[in-house]
Parts: structure tokens; C-alpha cells; sequence
């Protein structure tokens, strides 16, 4: 019997599968519109994960957890040709995401570590705390920032604010973080040109 090796995918092949969906969401709500794009959007997620599965034998937690909610509430979306429901999705994830870190934290169980541990090499217990607690503190306050854009602006406002304020500000923050993570051991490998994050759709 052979055991299944699981191989870690490499930073481009990352992005496509973390944000692979979300360009293709944002390229055909530009030509088609919310419904034809929330289709698209989850017809590439479904991929995106059929890739991580196939290719490198591995969904991460949190890509299933995005994955089954574009599904749930992309479904709900078109069913009832109501927009605010695909809206809500990435509250709903940030929200979720953040409660669930935060749990971890207040049980001694650092589930940021047990998703993310091989990519910060030689980073200390304290370390991860404070990360965590970066992110479950960043994730509570983009949760907050798009129940007030969506419910405020139009649906092409609310996602040109997720491209060019959501995805930008989640890389700066992850960024951000680096001179702290070095502090308490983090080893930056040179082949590394981005530090990882967690996914976000």
C-alpha cells in the first residue's frame, strides 16, 4: 500500500486557486453583471478546488469553508434573483474565519498554525499568538467594512471596493506583519516572494 503524498503548491499556482475565482468574478461582473458573474464565480471556485484536490491531494479548511459558501449562497443568489445574498458572503467568511481563530486563541488551539505552520519556518509560540491575533482582528474589521459598503453603495461600487481595496489592503497587512514574525523567529526562505495568507474569497 502506498501512502499519498501531498505536494505543496507553489506561489503562482497559490493565487490562481486563492484568487483565481474572485478575477474571474470580478472580469465577468464587469461584461455580464452580477447574476451571469455569481454563476462564473462559482463554476471557477469549483474548479479552483478540483485543482487543489487533483493536483496537489490537499483542500485546505478554509478553501472547502469559501468554497461551500459561494456554492450555498451563489445558489440562494440566483434562485431568488437577490444579489444581497452573494453580498453578504464575504462578511459571512470574514466573520466566520475570525470567530473560529478566535476560538482557537481562547482554547490554547492555534488553528492558524495548524493551517499556515509550514510556511512561517521557525516562528515561536508567541509569534503565532500575535499573528493570530492580527488576523482575527483585521478579519472582524473587513467583515464590519463590507456589511457598510454593500448596504451603501451600488452593486459596481461594492465590487470595484473588493478588488481595489480588499485584495490590496489583505496583502499590505500580510506585509505589515513580517517585521514582527522576524522578531520571533521567522526564517524568510529566498525563494519566497510573497508571505502567505489565508484565503479570503
Amino acid at each position: 500500500m502506498t501512502v499519498e503524498q501531498k505536494e505543496a503548491p507553489g506561489a503562482g499556482a497559490r493565487l490562481l486557486i486563492d484568487l483565481g475565482p474572485l478575477v474571474v468574478f470580478f472580469a465577468v461582473n464587469f461584461m455580464r453583471g452580477i447574476f451571469t458573474a455569481t454563476v462564473a464565480f462559482m463554476v471557477a471556485i469549483t474548479i479552483a478546488m478540483a485543482i487543489s484536490r487533483f493536483r496537489y491531494k490537499h483542500i485546505s479548511p478554509m478553501l472547502w469553508f469559501s468554497g461551500l459558501m459561494v456554492l450555498v449562497l451563489g445558489g440562494i443568489t440566483l434562485w431568488l434573483q437577490d444579489e444581497t445574498f452573494i453580498k453578504m458572503k464575504p462578511t459571512m467568511v470574514y466573520a466566520a474565519i475570525g470567530a473560529v481563530l478566535l476560538f482557537g486563541l481562547l482554547t490554547s488551539r492555534n488553528l492558524l498554525q495548524l493551517v499556515l505552520g509550514s510556511a512561517y519556518p521557525g516562528l515561536s509560540e508567541t509569534g503565532w499568538r500575535k499573528l493570530t491575533r492580527n488576523w482575527i482582528g483585521f478579519f472582524l474589521a473587513m467583515a464590519v467594512v463590507n456589511e457598510a459598503v454593500w448596504r451603501t453603495t451600488s452593486t459596481d461600487f461594492w465590487v470595484g471596493f473588493k478588488l481595489w481595496f480588499f485584495l490590496p489592503v489583505t496583502f499590505l497587512f500580510a506585509l505589515a506583519n513580517i517585521p514582527m514574525l522576524m522578531r520571533h523567529g521567522l526564517m524568510l526562505e529566498p525563494s519566497k516572494d510573497e508571505p502567505p495568507i489565508p484565503p479570503t474569497q
